[in-house]
């Protein structure tokens, strides 16, 4: 009996114990954020237990549990999540961020840093700032977005450039973009339009592959990447796959497109009026009305101009109804090994002005395996094909928004429906219809990576970077289009870009007796990037059936060059915390480059910051007002190299003479250009409030560029016209605001806001020999803002006689300005009179969640800058050129005691149209920039389909804009040139589109 008790015994012994065994699993997965950034050292624990773990660098985590017991997954600044067992396998938690975001993971050059920790300027900005919004460039999602960045499309072409600035314009001559870098990889970011139009080049980047863009704005943050960080780096960091269940996303969407704003002209009845009248005044009522229905009978191509048969609006023809389409696919998900991200998506986009279009075919994979506890490797690739139907610079006469100079009384078309070619200007639907522009960008990034671990705290990184541009761009001008006096020309050209880049770095990181955080990063990179551009133009076609270059029977011009230049950095970073309160950072970067001189061509660029998290001290850690303060200051030195690759050198090229080849020289040499370099201290306060319900940072920071590569005139003896040296010194000084709120927070209920703003001022501080320099209506000049606008003061208009008046402006002996004026702009002396940079930027955002709906806006605004409307001198001229004028011509003087500001019509006799500040307008405005509103349908009505989410939505970008500017939009600026943008002038400037979107996203 005791011994068949003893066998029971044994028998419930192993039962139990193999029925205890059979309750508990091994869990892996991986905890990320919102944005989908793996969070290293997140807390899993088996609640309940003792049993607990963290994630790695990558985010995963491993865990023993049984099926009835719950996880909980925590991580500093991020909400707590609880999931049960039950029969997962995997268990991947994405968690959402808490209202202040204090802790979110910044992407930082070579690495990553939690927010609480960082002593630097960094704004984070996740996939869900930036989606669904109906725009084909990632760029202008930014705006509004993060303070002291101002973005800013140059007008409403779908390809057009975008400018972006950061704490203001820190170069004169040199490159004023901030370095962009895609997964560790600087990306070409070159202008290669060949029709004086800037086109963005990262217009081959979708939106929908990227997780985070971390902008990085203070030289603490910037000096890591060196010679390049003047002004700023964007680090944009693409989506990842993560281990566990796979799952499948989708996004279709199609929006509508018209002109923000459209302007009013006159109709054919007052044009007829104002040009009869200023004829008059000119040549007497005789000869004026002769010389006036002349006009009318040879442009109204035989209709009855004085039954007005015609009044055509020309601006509706430039316009058209613009459509987006987009759609994207992605595949994600892995296992414990091998994780992987695949994507493909299209936009095609419809411009708002008439043959501007855009199609562009995008995908990427990136893939990560785990080859052992100690090695991990991977690579990142995409591709991309982006098709553009371009149409002329905003100072062609074929461009679409100049045919609003052409007369009321010309009809658009003849009655065999060809495009009357009768105007008194060029008729653009000639051009429309017999010719086109197409530009083509192929575009090939990639990153083969690898990481192997010495020890829990050495690990070695090896990373090589491919970027491949490659566009052509093919036009074709028929026989019938405006000014082509031969039969037929054709243009094509190519040009090529590469950039290699390979970067080597050890980091080290460790925790010593639980109170010091080290971390050190040590490592070397070298860049090669190598251009190669040809082009050919041909004349003299048999038809205008065939349009390539071999049908041509005349070879007419040809160009080609190459180029290359390449980097070669070493660099160190270490960041420090003591009881995760008192933090340290340092780094310094050496570089070279091949584009200065031989003896000059490195420089070193270091950087050093500090913090102290003043609500982990025992007077605040209890406080429950203060739930997070951090103080913070910081001082570093960066580069700008963004010249020509051989600007330090001596060049000479070949030239024809007498049908005779030779060698001239093209450049003079300077062997001691160096380094353009920007020093910047900054000094900030991080806070949250309230459980952190309110929340965000203040910054004072002082920007001071040095060295300024700058094109020094050359006496014309010299045989050149200029010659590139560092003279110079600006200064950029401003503040910063955010504020974060969590207004409500409720079980389906939360709103949350945020604002930023931001002052700037801009300052040229020291010019060779003091000398202004002056180009068109812009001056360069110590104590201004850079490219201030330097025109005559108009002083309005005699009542007496309607002639427009100027304020002399001449010095009186005490050294004020004479306020006396002038009916001769020649006696007039110009003024500094605006700066086309504003003083203050901000934004708005609100977000609101309510029971499976979704409502979200953003404000922009900008304050203290002008624009010059150059078109003015044609647009607002009361009647001194054929040309159709806007509708304030109508109050125009008429009469002895007329008040206005808008003088007589007079003719040719620019009677108001000098350069002036008649045309200078202020650009402060307030821009609704985008709208979203979006349903997610309840899951347990999508379980069937097997869907685990979709939602629809409805999406408005440039919806509503205030301002006082008369123009088209006061954000637009010419196209034609590369510094017309950025000295802030208007010509002919398309507005930018308004578009409404409808789509659908979901994933299973």
């Amino acid at each position: 009996m005791k011994l068949k008790i003893h066998y029971f015994l044994i028998i419930l012994f192993v039962c139990v114990t193999i029925f205890g065994y059979a309750q508990q699993k091994t869990i892996a997965g991986t905890v990320n954020s919102e944005g989908g950034q793996p969070l290293s050292g997140a807390s899993i624990v088996v609640k309940g237990t003792n049993i607990s773990t963290l994630t790695d660098e990558y985010g995963r985590y491993t865990i023993v549990a049984e099926l009835d017991q719950t996880l909980v997954i925590s991580y500093v600044g991020f909400q707590t999540q609880e999931v049960p067992v039950a029969n997962n396998n995997f268990i991947n938690v994405n968690l959402l961020n808490a209202a202040s975001d204090l802790d979110e993971v910044i992407v930082v050059g070579y690495g990553t840093q939690s927010k609480r920790k960082l002593t630097d300027n960094v704004a984070k900005l996740t996939s869900s700032d930036i989606s669904q919004i109906p725009s084909p460039g990632f760029q202008s999602l930014l705006s509004g977005k993060a303070a002291g960045v101002q973005v800013m499309q140059t007008n409403g072409k779908v390809e057009a450039g975008i400018s972006m600035r950061i704490r203001g314009v820190a170069s004169i001559g040199a490159g004023s973009q901030p370095l962009y870098v895609l997964d560790g990889m600087p990306l070409i970011n070159q202008n290669e339009s060949n029709n004086s139009a800037p086109q963005n080049p990262l217009l081959t980047l979708s939106p929908n592959e990227i997780a985070s863009i971390d902008i990085l704005k203070d030289a603490s943050a910037t000096a890591i990447y060196g010679s390049r960080g003047a002004n700023g780096v964007v680090v944009i960091t693409t989506k990842k796959g993560q281990s566990g269940r796979s799952s499948i996303s989708a996004n279709v969407s199609h929006g509508w497109s018209g002109p923000a704003n459209k302007r009013e002209w006159l109709n054919a009845a007052e044009y007829k009026e104002l040009l009869q009248e200023s004829l008059i005044n000119r040549y007497g009522t005789e000869s004026g009305t002769q010389r006036f229905e002349s006009f009318m009978d040879n442009y109204s191509a035989g209709t009855d101009w004085r039954n007005g048969e015609v009044d055509t609006d020309w601006q509706d023809l430039a316009f058209q109804d613009g459509y987006l389409t987009d759609a994207d696919l992605s595949m994600s998900g892995g296992n414990d090994k091998t994780t992987y991200f695949l994507s493909g998506a299209y936009n095609g986009t419809k411009g708002i002005i008439r043959g501007n279009e855009l199609e562009r075919l995008t995908s990427r994979i990136n893939v990560s395996h785990n080859f052992s506890d100690k090695f991990t490797g991977g690579a990142n690739l995409s591709f991309s094909k982006t098709s553009i139907d371009r149409i002329a610079n905003d100072n062609a006469f074929v461009t679409p928004l100049q045919a609003v100079a052409l007369s009321p009384i010309s009809p658009a078309y003849l009655p065999d429906g060809e495009p009357n070619g009768n105007t008194i200007y060029a008729n653009f639907l000639l051009q429309d219809r017999h010719a086109f522009y197409n530009t083509v960008i192929r575009r090939v990034t990639g990153k083969a990576f690898g990481e192997y671990r010495f020890l829990p705290y050495l690990k070695f990184n090896t990373d090589f970077g491919y970027d491949l541009y490659y566009q052509t761009e093919d036009s074709y001008t028929g026989r019938l289009a405006p000014f082509q006096s031969t039969n037929g020309e054709g243009y094509a050209s190519s040009v090529g870009t590469e950039s290699y880049i390979t970067s080597n770095y050890f980091t080290y990181s460790q925790n010593f007796a639980n109170i010091h955080d080290l971390e050190a990063v040590v490592g070397m990179e070298f860049n090669d990037t190598r251009r190669r551009f040809q082009s050919v133009t041909g004349i003299e076609f048999p038809t205008d059936d065939f349009q390539t270059i071999g049908s041509a029977a005349e070879i007419t011009a040809g160009n080609g060059n190459v180029s290359q230049y390449n980097f070669l950095s070493y660099f160190v970073r270490a960041t420090y915390s003591l009881k995760d309160r008192y933090l340290l950072k340092a780094s310094v970067r050496r570089d070279g480059s091949s584009r200065f001189g031989e003896s000059v061509r490195y420089g070193t660029f270091a950087a050093a910051s500090a913090g102290w998290i003043l609500s982990e001290e025992d007077f605040l850690s209890e406080s429950e007002v203060v739930s997070f303060l951090k103080l913070r200051g910081s001082w570093g030195q960066s580069g700008n190299a963004e010249i020509g690759d051989f600007a330090s050198l001596g060049l000479y090229g070949g030239i024809s003479y007498n049908q005779r080849p030779g060698i001239s020289p093209t450049q003079p040499a300077n062997s001691f250009l160096t380094w353009e370099k920007v020093n910047q201290y900054d000094i900030g306060v991080d806070f949250g409030f309230l459980n952190n319900r309110l929340s965000g940072e203040l910054d004072y920071y002082v920007k001071q560029s040095k060295d300024l590569l700058f094109d020094v005139p050359l006496p014309g003896t010299s045989g050149f016209s200029t010659i590139t040296r560092n003279i110079g010194l600006m200064e950029n000084r401003g503040v910063e605001f955010v504020l974060n709120t969590e207004n409500i927070k409720k079980e389906g209920f939360t709103w949350n806001t945020s604002i930023n703003i931001a002052r700037n001022n801009n300052e040229v501080k020291e010019l060779p020999n003091g000398a202004d320099v002056i180009s068109g209506r812009n001056i360069v000049r110590e104590g201004e803002a850079i490219n201030s606008f330097y025109v005559l003061e108009y002083a309005g208009v005699s009542p007496d006689n309607g002639d427009a008046l100027y304020y002399l402006n001449s010095k009186n002996e005490d050294g004020t300005l004479s306020k006396e004026t002038t009916n001769d702009p020649n006696r007039a002396n110009r003024i500094v009179a605006g700066s086309p940079i504003p003083v203050w930027i901000g934004g708005f955002t609100s977000a609101l969640f309510f029971k499976g709906f979704d409502f979200s806006f953003t404000f922009q605004g900008e304050w203290g800058a002008s624009i010059y409307n150059a078109g003015g001198l044609y647009q607002s001229a009361n009647g001194d050129y054929y040309d159709n004028q806007s509708r304030d011509q109508l109050r125009r003087w008429r009469q002895p005691g007329d008040i206005t500001d808008v003088p007589q019509a007079r003719f040719g006799l620019g009677n108001g149209t000098a350069h002036s500040t008649r045309y200078l307008e202020r650009t402060d405005f307030i821009r609704l920039r985008n709208v979203n509103l979006g349903y997610t349908i309840p899951q347990q009505a999508l379980q069937q389909l097997g869907i685990n989410n979709l939602r629809v939505y409805l999406a408005a970008f440039n919806l509503l804009t205030f301002t006082d500017y008369q123009g088209y939009d006061p954000e637009a600026r010419s196209d034609a040139g590369e510094t017309a943008a950025g000295n802030g002038i208007d010509f002919y400037s398309a507005p930018a589109a308004r578009t409404f979107s409808l789509g659908v996203n979901f994933n299973f």
